[in-house]
């Protein structure tokens, strides 16, 4: 029998049942983002060392502080605007929004007066948290459950471990004759089970004929959600910047062809899971970002191409741009400061993406200045 949320699992069971196998996509947003058993949405999702995984946000304030001066750079680079909005999406229990208004109301007060900041949260339970843990800077902050209800906005977008998570389909290669083949989920003898099918969605089947010809046994994924997030993202972004910081490859390296089972993770208590039909509803889904193909979507949609950069040398150009943050720094985010710079630790898992619209692609950002890793190795469409 699979493990994980028994309401959760019965509901995918009627699904198939009633439409038939499904994809990939479909189960993973049940799992994650269902509005009462999902592990996202439920808050069932833990951060830090008593929980799930570590994130940038889970090492403590100095990551909030960092991105706080970045922030304010942006801000000067817009004319300094009296109506500034920075809207974060995946904002988690509002750990990040904590520290970066703290930081900015201490640091930058002008800035401090011209800031909205809006949470992009479509979860009652994660936005009641996150009411709480800004409960001190109420008429500052407002939520939305979707983009969609966003209005236009001059500013910056944010988010950190956003785009990993979004639901993605699973293909495979097959034999006679060699073509993509989409893997499902459906039910056999009344458990959840891989289906592989011709692919039929004509999103999906654009960006197959695309893919390089792989031999078989070689399976990995597609993400098409990413594509339509950027085009959201850039309908509401009216001038500024979008910040995302996440941990992807280029699609040459995504699609290599040694890397013949994909990306995708399933992670609980700090472990790998073999499969995802386990712990449905109680495990992490996640898959690397293809920032070739986000990029190149991006710049389609109107945004321009600043730069992407290792975290490390991103966090390194903030610091590099003022001094005093170290000279100032406690212990404690000093230690902070090691988790997030250190290649074997977080300096190297993750990327920072940094797009502007409506700005020249001359003005760069602080954490652009040692190193645009873009010209090398992230070639766009």
């Amino acid at each position: 029998m699979p493990s994980g949320n028994a309401t959760l699992i019965e509901s995918i069971r009627e699904e198939i049942r009633q439409n038939g196998p499904i994809s990939f996509a479909r189960f993973m947003q049940q799992a994650l983002y269902h509005p009462d058993h999902g592990f996202y949405s439920s808050g069932r999702a833990k951060l830090g060392r008593a929980g799930d995984y570590f994130t940038n946000v889970s090492i403590g304030p100095a990551f909030g502080q960092l991105l706080s001066r970045q922030f304010a750079e942006a801000w000067k680079f817009l004319g300094e605007p009296k109506d500034f909005v920075i809207v974060e999406q995946g904002a988690h229990e509002g750990e990040f929004a904590r520290d970066v208004l703290n930081s900015l109301g201490r640091n930058d007060p002008k800035l401090f007066d011209a800031l909205r900041y809006r949470i992009v949260e479509p979860s009652a339970v994660l936005s009641e948290r996150q009411v709480e843990a800004l409960a001190a800077y109420r008429g500052k902050v407002a939520w939305v459950d979707s983009l969609e209800s966003m209005e236009p906005f001059e500013g910056i977008h944010f988010s950190n471990e956003l785009v990993d998570a979004f639901p993605v389909h699973l293909i495979e290669r097959a034999e006679n004759p060699p073509r993509w083949m989409e893997r499902r989920i459906g039910l056999e003898r009344n458990e959840l089970v891989f289906a592989s099918q011709e692919i039929t969605d004509p999103q999906l089947l654009t960006r197959v004929r695309g893919l390089p010809a792989r031999d078989s046994p070689y399976k990995t994924e597609v993400n098409l959600e990413a594509s339509r997030w950027i085009r959201e993202v850039s309908s509401k972004l009216g001038r500024g910047f979008l910040v995302a910081v996440d941990y992807g490859l280029s699609r040459a390296d995504y699609y290599s062809e040694n890397r013949t089972s994909g990306t995708l993770q399933v992670r609980r208590d700090h472990r790998l899971v073999e499969s995802p039909l386990t712990f449905i509803g109680d495990a992490d889904l996640t898959s690397h970002v293809d920032w070739t193909s986000l990029i190149g979507e991006a710049e389609r949609a109107g945004f321009v191409l600043h730069g992407l950069a290792d975290q490390h040398y991103f966090l390194t150009g903030i610091l590099a741009e003022g001094s005093d943050f170290l000279g100032n720094a406690s212990a404690k985010i000093r230690r902070e400061l090691q988790t997030l710079l250190h290649p074997e630790m977080l300096g190297r898992s993750f990327q920072v993406l940094v797009l502007g619209r409506g700005i020249s692609s001359t003005l760069k950002l602080s954490g652009l200045r040692f190193r645009h890793r873009t010209d090398a190795t992230i070639p766009t469409e």
